[in-house]
């Protein structure tokens, strides 16, 4: 599983990216987990508003930061 969290570097980026890495630790999921702040790169996968996460290239959300027990269900479905 390759994961990618979109954001500039704000608090709430910030966050989702913990978040992130300690769902994929506590789940034992075999994923990367990439963070990206290039807006040009965030732009290509037309997101408007950050932070985002992208799942296998595929945006799962954005403009929010879940908690860790919706980021496991995300991470898990």
């Amino acid at each position: 599983m390759e994961i990618k969290v979109l954001g500039s570097g704000c608090a709430k980026c910030k966050t989702l990216e913990k978040i992130t890495r300690n769902a994929v630790e506590e789940l034992k999921l075999n994923a990367t987990v990439e963070k990206v702040e290039d807006i040009q790169k965030i732009m290509e996968y037309g997101v408007m508003f950050t932070p985002a996460l992208v799942i296998d290239g595929k945006v799962a959300f954005s403009g929010k930061v879940p908690k860790l027990k919706e980021m496991k269900e995300i991470l898990t479905k």
